[in-house]
């Protein structure tokens, strides 16, 4: 295992979340006025019940961060059920003390949804980068909606999903034809500038892909590989993801 990578398996999904959220509550009241970057999908759903319970037991203080999304669907309306502005909101943003002229997520509306990416990636240098990046991974090794592809994309940028991200995100709409085939998403360069990154994923059916990124080649075609050569990765993990490290 890389020196970079630091491992914790933790017995099942409530301990991962648990131990997860005080990783970042730690990195939050380290760095109160830094910005952090945050992850939707069922992964992380627990770590930010625990953030909120953290804010109200032993106020923890998120009044002074900036907060930036990975990712966001394009086009949607914000305050559908399914954008992650709402995910955001409803999860976590609403619970803690957060300022809201401090949340930064793509906008799912934007008219010109490439301008809308060159001007985020803008926003992350302007906020000084981001200290602490969650990830969530995907069965085909996304992180964000980096899919895989025969080079490492770069930046924050307009992109069209990969069949297989369509059909798991299917679920959380009426149907398939519902499912948005683009997106806003930060890029690999993006996520790799992020000073610490905490990668979260449960579950036997991550198992595989989590054996392929951390211990595999370094490979486009499973993009999560590339945080092999980050500087700071901690994942977090329950029992039956971790069954082939």
């Amino acid at each position: 295992m890389h020196k970079n990578i630091t491992i914790i398996v933790a017995e099942d999904y409530e301990t991962m979340s648990h131990k997860a959220a005080e990783i970042f509550a730690e990195s939050i009241t380290a760095n109160p006025n830094k910005s952090f970057g945050f992850a939707t999908g069922a992964t992380p759903v627990g770590m930010y019940k625990n953030l909120v319970k953290l804010h109200k037991q032993e106020n923890l203080d998120f009044s002074g961060v900036s907060t930036f999304n990975l990712d966001e669907y394009h086009p949607l309306a914000p305050d559908s059920p399914q954008s992650y502005r709402q995910f955001m909101y409803d999860n976590l943003f609403s619970h803690v003390n957060i300022n809201k002229n401090n949340i930064f997520i793509p906008d799912s509306k934007a008219a010109d949804p490439h301008m809308e990416a060159k001007e985020y990636e803008a926003k992350i240098e302007n906020k000084g980068g981001i200290e602490m990046q969650i990830l969530g991974i995907g069965l085909n090794g996304h992180i964000g909606f980096n899919e895989p592809n025969e080079t490492f994309d770069a930046n924050t940028r307009y992109t069209p999903l990969a069949k297989a991200t369509i059909e798991s995100n299917a679920r959380h709409f009426a149907s398939a034809e519902d499912v948005p085939t683009n997106a806003i998403t930060m890029g690999i360069r993006s996520i790799m500038l992020a000073r610490h990154i905490l990668l979260l994923a449960n579950g036997v059916n991550k198992a595989t892909i989590l054996r392929d990124a951390l211990l595999g080649a370094i490979t486009p075609l499973v993009p999560a590989s590339i945080l092999q050569l980050h500087q700071s990765v901690t994942v977090v993990i329950d029992k039956e993801a971790a069954t082939l490290l």
